[in-house]
């Protein structure tokens, strides 16, 4: 393995000018496994270019998908159609990607084949009971270790069993699993969802021809798909990844005189947790040149520096922004008064504890903070660069892409900067950030 990078972050001065974001994370895995499912060629234009992503692409080509790049950059699928994988020769190695591995285990478990999972040392911690267990009611079966981490095997099952599933927690990957499973499933699968989560497999698998249908009951979403599906090719544009957007947005509302534009933003309403959040706080963002492209609500974002107030954050709109809440924490550290964030316990199963390891790096900064077992309360600055101990402190990511970009938004509004002891995980999300940063007028060394 490479060494770390470590990078000092600060600002001396404002933050001016305009913003692109990678591709939508999301929206990027999505667009890759539904044009592999199809018939005949796709084309998907603003793909993600992250090793993330590109964990996806490289299993999908191991399982027959023909995948590459046109002379303008733009990904082109031929896909396998529905139960046309292949047996892999290899094992699945999913890098650091949760999405990737949870996807695609669903998408295996209804083909006749077994796939081996593999992942990096931060991945192989993650837990992945949750989707094993709906695709184990389905037929699919597991060799996999006590914990149910990383390796693992999936054996999959055809015909696989259509089920009725309600989710224990809001989660849009294993919701996702479940409908991939379901596309090669005789009969009808539904997913009962009792607090909405992300819907982009809803809206991009009705694009691609799948027979989705979508129901409010009860104040609860039952999303049913009907296999055998046949999916037909798609010429596809992929916005902005919001949850990248989240950084730069923060970091112009906590940096004095700020004032910049991101532009080409997906601004779905199930990924926009984080701005009504920081609109409730007093931030001042709005929206331009509102559009939809391939069923997607997309704008340009103004954001202003702003004095931020501490509020007591809803914990029912934690499934549309829990990507977020690293960041967030910060806005709060430079907020006046106390925030307080509960209802995150899964935020002690991501790429880190990020809890544990935002509130250790906060306190570094000098940041009152409590923990508790499933979230943080805050208490800001009042717009007061934040200071550590001593000149520049150094926190630990702990290989956490989103947590490394969190403290390095802190940096900006820090009396030393922050120095991140490894930089190299944020390119499995946001390669281009540090530099957009730089752009923007940051200082980095």
């Amino acid at each position: 393995m490479s060494e770390p990078i470590p990078r000092t972050f600060m600002a001396q001065g404002p933050l001016r000018g305009h913003a692109r974001v990678p591709g939508d994370k999301s929206i990027s895995h999505r667009a890759l496994i539904l044009s592999a499912m199809a018939t005949g060629e796709s084309r998907i234009e603003g793909l993600l270019d992250s090793e993330d992503v590109i964990a996806t692409v490289a299993a999908l080509w191991s399982m027959g998908a023909q995948i590459g790049q046109d002379s303008n950059g733009n990904w082109v699928v031929n896909g396998v159609g529905v139960g046309g994988l292949l047996q892999p020769e290899t094992a699945l190695d999913m890098g650091n990607s949760g999405t990737s591995t949870r996807l695609l285990m669903g998408l295996v478990a209804s083909h006749a084949i077994s796939t081996t999972f593999i992942g990096d040392p931060s991945l192989s911690r993650r837990p992945m009971g949750r989707v094993i267990e709906p695709l184990s009611k389905m037929g699919a079966s597991f060799s996999v270790t006590p914990e149910d981490r990383l390796p693992l095997m999936v054996h999959g099952r055809v015909p696989a069993v259509p089920i009725e599933y309600r989710l224990p927690v809001a989660s849009a990957q294993v919701k996702s699993a479940i409908m991939l499973a379901a596309l090669n499933t005789p009969g009808v699968s539904r997913v009962i969802e009792p607090e909405r989560t992300r819907d982009h497999s809803e809206r991009m698998l009705k694009g691609f021809g799948a027979e989705v249908t979508v129901e409010e009951v009860d104040g609860e979403r039952i999303i049913s798909v009907t296999g055998e599906a046949a999916l037909q090719p798609q010429l596809m544009s992929v916005p902005g990844d919001p949850s990248s957007a989240a950084f730069p947005m923060v970091a112009a509302l906590i940096v004095p005189g700020s004032d910049i534009w991101i532009r080409h933003v997906g601004v779905n309403e199930t990924r926009i947790g984080l701005i009504e959040v920081l609109r409730d706080m007093g931030a001042d963002i709005s929206y331009a040149n509102e559009r939809e492209i391939g069923g997607e609500p997309v704008a340009d974002i103004h954001v202003q520096h702003s004095a931020l107030k501490g509020i007591e954050v809803p914990p029912e709109i934690a499934p549309r922004m829990i990507d977020e809440f690293p960041v967030l924490f910060v806005a709060a550290a430079m907020a006046e008064g106390k925030t307080v964030c509960t209802g995150l316990s899964e935020l002690r199963h991501k790429e880190s504890d990020r809890l544990a390891v935002m509130a250790k790096g906060l306190a570094q900064l000098g940041v009152p903070v409590e923990e508790s077992d499933d979230g943080l309360t805050i208490t800001g600055s009042g717009g007061e660069q934040l200071r550590g101990d001593y000149a520049t402190p150094v926190i630990a990511a702990e290989l956490d892409h989103r947590i490394a970009m969190s403290f390095a938004v802190a940096g900006l509004a820090s009396q030393h900067g922050v120095r991140i002891d490894d930089i190299r995980p944020i390119a499995t999300s946001f390669p281009s950030f540090p530099p957009m940063l730089e752009d923007l007028g940051a200082t980095l060394q």
